[in-house]
C-alpha cells in the first residue's frame, strides 16, 4: 500500500468518525421523553422477534442456540452504535447459517469462530477500500426482486413454527384443534398490528400484539408451542474466547473460502437493506461505513463465541415501522436481548410462537413490493424478467447468487440494447468521395455492428467517417477503428476520421495519422488504461 493510499484511507476514516460523532450528537440533542420511549419500545419489539430467529438460525448452522443469541447481541450492538444507517438491525441470519452448516459439520464450531473473525477482517478491508459504493451498480429491478424474494423467504421460514416434535426426535405438521388455535392466534396478532395504529400510536403495534396474545395464552393456559419449546435461552455473558484451531496455512486454506462467501453475502444483504431503509427514511450514503461496522462486529463476535451476522431486513422493517429511527432503538434491542439471556429467560420462553409468527407475517406483507406485480406488464420485458429471476433465485438458492445473476442479466441486456444503437445517421456522396455520419456508442458490444456499416471494397477512393454523434467507450471500440483503417489501407483507399476526442486521437495507432483535428472535437475520456496503446505497450508519457 502506498503512503498516499494510506493517507487517503486515514483521512477518510477520520472524516467518517467526525461525521458520525456530529450526527450522533445531533440525534441526542433532539431526544425528548416521547422519542426515547418510542425508541426503547421499538427496541424491545425487535428483541422479542430476534429470539426465535437467532435460535432457529443456530439450529440451521448446527450450533448451540446461545451461539446464535450471542451473535445477535454483539453484531446488533456494534452495528447499532457505528453502522451506516441508524434504525437498521443486524444479527444472525439464515443466509449466513446455510453456508456455515457444512463447515461446522466437517470441522467443528471452533473453525466457525475463526472463520467469522476472518470474515470480519475481509469486511473491514472492504470498508477501508470504500467498496460499499459499488452497491449503486445494483439496478432497481434487482432491488425489487431482492425485496420480493427475501419477503417470501421470511414467510416460508415461519412455516417451520407450525411443526411439532415427535417421539422419534423428528417433526410433524400440526393438525386438529392445535393448528386451528395457532392460526387463530397468528391472525389475532396480525389484526392487532393492523388495527391498533388506527386507535393509538402510544405503543408499537407489534409489541402490543405480542403482549396481548401472550397474555391470553398464558392466562388461559392454551397449549400451543412457545419460545421455550425451541430451546432454553438462559445463559451468561458471552466469554472472550480465542478460537481453538491450529494457526497455520492449512487452517487458512479451510476457512478462507467460507470467509469470503460469508463476507460477500453479509455485505450484499447489509448494503441492500441499507438502501431499503434509506428509501423509507429519505437518507443516502453510509455504505462504506456499514461495511466497516459489519467487519468490526464480526471480528468481535468471533472472539466471543458468536456465529457472525449481518443486517436483517425483517427486523429492520419491524424497527423502523415501530418508530425506531435512531441508534437508540438498535442499542436497546441488543441490550434487551442480553437481559433476556441473563435475567428473563423464563418469561420470554413462555411467549407463544404464534404471536411472533404473526409479527413476521406482517413484515412479509409490508416488505413485499406489491407494486412490482402491477408494473410487470408495463415495464420493459427485460426488467420484468430480471425481477422474476432475482425473486426466484433468492428463494431457491441464496441472496448473493440472486443479486449476482440479476446484475449480470441486467448488464447483458443493457449492453445488447446499446449495441443496437450504433448506426449510420447519414451518408453523403459526391465526386470528391463518401462521407459517413455514424451515431451511437462504440464499445465491445457494438463492434460487429460498426464494422458491418462500411464497405471498404465498394467505397470510392476517398472516405470520411464523422464521429460527431458517436462516442468511443472502450478499448474494443478503439481496436475496431484501427481494424477498419487497416482494411481501407489494404484496399488502397484514403480514409479520414473526424470529430474523435483528443483521448481517442492519442490512443489510436494505425488510424492515428488519419484523424483530421478540429476545434469542435468532442471532449471525453475512453475507459481504457492510458498506459496501454492498441497494438503495443507505450512506456513514454
Amino acid at each position: 500500500m502506498t503512503s498516499n493510499t494510506a493517507a487517503t484511507m486515514f483521512a477518510d476514516g477520520f472524516s467518517a468518525v467526525r461525521t458520525y460523532a456530529k450526527t450522533t450528537a445531533e440525534d441526542l440533542g433532539k431526544l425528548t421523553p416521547g422519542i426515547l420511549k418510542t425508541e426503547v419500545l421499538a427496541g424491545l419489539t425487535v428483541a422479542l422477534a430476534l429470539v426465535p430467529e437467532a435460535v432457529a438460525f443456530a439450529f440451521v448452522a448446527g450450533v448451540n442456540p446461545l451461539v446464535g443469541l450471542y451473535a445477535a447481541f454483539i453484531v446488533g450492538l456494534v452495528t447499532a452504535c457505528i453502522g451506516g444507517r441508524p434504525g437498521m438491525i443486524s444479527g444472525a441470519t439464515g443466509a449466513l447459517a446455510v453456508v456455515m452448516v457444512e463447515l461446522v459439520s466437517s470441522h467443528g464450531v471452533e473453525y466457525l469462530f475463526a472463520t467469522v473473525v476472518l470474515m470480519g477482517i475481509l469486511q473491514l478491508i472492504a470498508g477501508a477500500l470504500r467498496w460499499g459504493k459499488f452497491i449503486r451498480m445494483v439496478p432497481y429491478p434487482v432491488m425489487l426482486g431482492f425485496v420480493n424474494g427475501l419477503a417470501i423467504v421470511i414467510g416460508l421460514a415461519q412455516l417451520e413454527q407450525f411443526k411439532i416434535p415427535t417421539a422419534d426426535g423428528g417433526h410433524e405438521w400440526m393438525t386438529g384443534s392445535q393448528l386451528v388455535i395457532t392460526l387463530g392466534l397468528v391472525a389475532l396478532t396480525m389484526l392487532i398490528i393492523w388495527g391498533l395504529p388506527k386507535i393509538t400510536k402510544a405503543i408499537p403495534a407489534p409489541l402490543a400484539g405480542i403482549g396481548i396474545v401472550a397474555a391470553i395464552v398464558i392466562g388461559f393456559g392454551i397449549d400451543v408451542p412457545r419460545v421455550g419449546d425451541m430451546a432454553s435461552i438462559e445463559g451468561g455473558l458471552p466469554p472472550f474466547h480465542i478460537p481453538e484451531v491450529p494457526f497455520n496455512l492449512e487452517t487458512l486454506r479451510i476457512i478462507l473460502p467460507y470467509a469470503v462467501i460469508l463476507a460477500a453475502i453479509g455485505l450484499i444483504e447489509s448494503l441492500l437493506t441499507l438502501n431499503l431503509v434509506g428509501e423509507i427514511k429519505g437518507e443516502k450514503g453510509g455504505a462504506s461505513q456499514e461495511c466497516a461496522a459489519q467487519g468490526v462486529a464480526n471480528v468481535i463476535t468471533g472472539f466471543f463465541g458468536g456465529m457472525g451476522g449481518c443486517a436483517m431486513i425483517g427486523q429492520s422493517m419491524i424497527n423502523v415501522k415501530s418508530g425506531g429511527l435512531r441508534r437508540i432503538s438498535g442499542i436497546a434491542a441488543a441490550l434487551f436481548l442480553l437481559s433476556f439471556i441473563l435475567f428473563a429467560s423464563g418469561p420470554i420462553e413462555q411467549i407463544p410462537l404464534a404471536a411472533l409468527v404473526g409479527v413476521m407475517f406482517m413484515v412479509v406483507l409490508g416488505t413485499f413490493a406489491w407494486k412490482s406485480l402491477q408494473i410487470l406488464a408495463r415495464v420493459p420485458k427485460s426488467d420484468a424478467l430480471v425481477i422474476i429471476i432475482v425473486t426466484v433465485v433468492t428463494v431457491m438458492e441464496d441472496l448473493a447468487v440472486a443479486v449476482l445473476v440479476g446484475v449480470i442479466v441486467s448488464a447483458l441486456v443493457f449492453a445488447w440494447k446499446q449495441a443496437t444503437k450504433m448506426h449510420i445517421a447519414a451518408i453523403e456522396e459526391d465526386e470528391d468521395g463518401k462521407l459517413y455520419r455514424v451515431e451511437g456508442p462504440l464499445f465491445f458490444g457494438s463492434v460487429e455492428s460498426f464494422m458491418d456499416l462500411f464497405d471498404p471494397k465498394g467505397d470510392p477512393d476517398k472516405v470520411i467517417i464523422d464521429f460527431g454523434s458517436a462516442r468511443v467507450a472502450d478499448h474494443s471500440g478503439l481496436a475496431a477503428i484501427d481494424a477498419l483503417a487497416q482494411k481501407y489501407a489494404t484496399e488502397g483507399k484514403d480514409l479520414r476520421l473526424r470529430h474523435l476526442s483528443p483521448d481517442c486521437q492519442r490512443l489510436l495507432t494505425t488510424a492515428g495519422q488519419l484523424i483530421e483535428p478540429a476545434e469542435d472535437d468532442p471532449q471525453y475520456g475512453v475507459a481504457t488504461d492510458y498506459g496501454v496503446r492498441i497494438g503495443r505497450t507505450d512506456t513514454g508519457h
